[in-house]
């Protein structure tokens, strides 16, 4: 066999259908689409989701769940025993340690949770963005110090100085605004 002698398997390739090419062709005129309607329109066809009229799926369906504003933070959640059995004792636990010790990924790092499952052996500094309860007991309780790190949202909210709404501070600032004014106003 040579390589100009190699060809596709019989019926594993089939030649693409050349439509609107003259009425003997057997899809010329209306190329298969039939006469009017909305399928055969250029750029025709209903759109995702439409049922003919019938209430669509999507519709029918009840509304569920709610978001906060400004997003949900979703936290990497990390456990007081793998802390313990990772970390050397007066070791300092910050979130890019978790990340190089393999407990958490990398895009985790905006926002770790430390629980409280498991035991803790030795005193460590945790630094995380929340601490439950009983993470916090018994960290102290092994001599181990907790820093609560700022969360990315709250972060950009007491940066500015506020409330973390952009509606409200534009508020703020209108305010400050129409007092300055009436203030040049009165002297």
């Amino acid at each position: 066999m040579r390589l100009e002698d190699l060809r596709p398997a019989k019926g594993s390739t089939k030649k693409r259908k050349r439509r609107g090419r003259g009425p003997s062709s057997g899809s010329g005129k209306t190329s298969g689409r039939g006469h009017k309607g909305l399928k055969a329109r250029s750029g025709g066809g209903a759109r995702p989701g439409f049922e003919g009229g019938q209430m669509p799926l999507y519709r029918r369906l009840p509304k569920r769940g709610f978001l906060p504003y400004g997003g949900k933070i979703e936290f990497a959640v990390v456990n007081v025993k793998d802390l313990s059995a990772r970390f050397a004792a007066g070791s300092v636990v910050d979130p890019d340690g978790l990340v190089e010790a393999g407990l958490i990924k990398k895009s985790g790092r905006q926002s770790v949770k430390v629980l409280g499952d498991g035991d803790v052996a030795h005193a460590l500094t945790v630094k995380a963005h929340r601490v439950s309860e009983g993470a916090k007991q018994k960290l102290e309780a092994a001599g181990g110090r907790i820093e609560v790190l700022p969360t990315p949202r709250r972060e950009a909210a007491a940066g500015k100085g506020g409330t973390g709404s952009p509606r409200r501070e534009a508020r703020a600032t209108n305010r400050e605004a129409v007092s300055t004014k009436r203030e040049a106003a009165s002297t």
